[in-house]
Order: structure tokens, then C-alpha cells, then sequence
């Protein structure tokens, strides 16, 4: 197995990132059917698991408070036991089905509080994503959080907007927080809920190439309402072709 192709998702909230990352997820497993597939819900709110039909459990945060809880209540433990359990309470926590892997990181971490046992389950989080060919990040709004929180390591960076001049300044901004902290290997940026295609030659984006543009989905929207999943898309819905076009030019698939 090589290096895993990380797909980190961004931009501001509100703007389908959570859409789009289940897309990939869809496509990744319908595409390479024999590959591992790892899905993370960076985002507090775990959307990504209503769109992908799943239900976690538990979440990195759950497992980050039983291991400070552990520590506190008992001798101080060596680095390497509390590695140990952490890489153990996360597989344990991991949902599988549909052909791929789910983690939830959960609600963000208080401010200042348990640098160490964050930093370690940092490092469980990259030695885990050697186990996969492709993680896919559904990120809340920034890019900070995806390097603080997750993994130092992203390959692919996907700048998310809907056509509005707010929409596409924070992701300039986004992109250049990024090239400081993420070191992307790829980058691009894909415009969602584009009302038509006049639309299209009022929407600039400076600092990454746009990928696609994905025209607003009633279907989608309907979808959301009765809580199906991102598989219960036809092939020819907008969300589903736009997710294509921005893998195919990144040389995803």
C-alpha cells in the first residue's frame, strides 16, 4: 500500500461541504470497490453520518475524555500505553459498512486542556490513516482545526463556496491559512448551489482553479428532509456529477 491521498473538505458553514464529502465517500467506494476508505466528521454537528447512513457511537472526544479520565484517576501512564489504548478505543469506535471506514472527531476540545492526550490522539489519527488509500476530512468552517485537530498530512484540499463574494473570500482566506499550515499537495475549489449558468461570470476565485460548478438539487434538498443518504442519489444528480468532475481533474479517479 502507498501513501494515503487525504481529501480535506473546507469553506465556510453552510455551503454543502458535508454534500460534497459524502460524494467522494460514494464515489470513492463505487470507483476502487477493493480499496480501504476512511471517513472522518471533523465537523461538532456529525452531519457526514446522516449522509452517509451511519450512526457512530461514540466519537474521538468521547474516547479523548476516558483516556484523560483514566490518567487522572489512576498513576500517571507512559506514552507509549496511552498510544497504545487510544489506537485500540478508536478502531473500537469505528463503523464499518458500505465499504468504508466512519470516525467522528466530535464536539471541538476546551480551550488549553490536555495538549498531550490531544497530541497523541493527533498521532494515532495519522499512523491510522496509513491503514487506508484514501481519507476523506468533511472539515468545519477553516482550515486550522483540520491541522490542529486531525492530521498534519493533506494531500488534496477542496475549497468549498456557494456563488456568493462572502462565500468565495473565505475561501481565498481559507487557502492561504493553508499553504501556512497544510502544505496541500493539490488544490481546488468547487462552487456549489449555482442558481444558473449566467451566474458562473460574476464568481471569481483567486487563489485555487474551480473545478466544477454544481447547480442547486431540489432532489438533493428533498433527500436531506426524510434523512437519506447520499447513496439514495441517482447517478445523474448534480452533487453527485459536480463531486465527480472536481475527483476526475485532481486525478482522484
Amino acid at each position: 500500500m502507498g501513501e494515503p491521498k487525504i481529501l480535506a473538505v473546507a469553506g465556510k458553514g453552510g455551503v454543502g461541504k458535508t454534500s460534497i464529502s459524502s460524494a467522494f465517500v460514494r464515489l470513492l467506494t463505487e470507483t476502487y470497490p477493493d480499496a480501504k476508505i476512511l471517513a472522518i466528521d471533523a465537523d461538532p454537528a456529525i452531519g457526514l453520518s446522516t449522509a452517509l447512513g451511519v450512526e457512530p457511537t461514540e466519537s474521538l472526544d468521547d474516547i479523548r475524555k476516558k483516556i484523560v479520565n483514566s490518567v487522572e484517576s489512576g498513576a500517571p501512564k507512559e506514552a507509549i500505553e496511552i498510544l497504545g489504548e487510544a489506537r485500540f478505543r478508536i478502531f473500537d469506535a469505528m463503523i464499518e459498512e458500505n465499504a468504508f471506514s466512519f470516525l467522528a472527531i466530535g464536539r471541538p476540545e476546551s480551550a488549553g486542556c490536555y495538549c498531550k492526550v490531544n497530541a497523541y490522539l493527533k498521532e494515532v489519527i495519522s499512523l491510522l490513516a496509513s491503514d487506508f488509500d484514501y481519507v476523506v476530512i468533511d472539515g468545519e468552517a477553516g482550515i486550522e482545526q483540520i491541522n490542529r485537530r486531525v492530521m498534519e498530512k493533506v494531500t488534496h484540499l477542496f475549497l468549498v463556496s456557494d456563488p456568493s463574494k462572502k462565500g468565495t473570500k473565505v475561501i481565498d482566506t481559507i487557502k492561504n491559512v493553508a499553504d501556512e499550515l497544510v502544505m496541500a499537495e493539490r488544490c481546488g475549489a468547487i462552487i456549489n448551489r449555482v442558481s444558473n449558468e449566467e451566474a458562473k461570470k460574476y464568481i471569481n476565485v483567486e487563489s485555487a482553479e474551480i473545478l466544477t460548478y454544481i447547480m442547486n438539487d431540489p432532489d438533493h434538498a428533498d433527500n436531506d428532509i426524510k434523512g437519506l443518504s447520499i447513496f439514495d442519489l441517482p447517478e445523474d444528480a448534480p452533487v453527485i456529477r459536480g463531486a465527480r468532475e472536481a475527483l476526475t481533474k485532481m486525478a482522484i479517479i
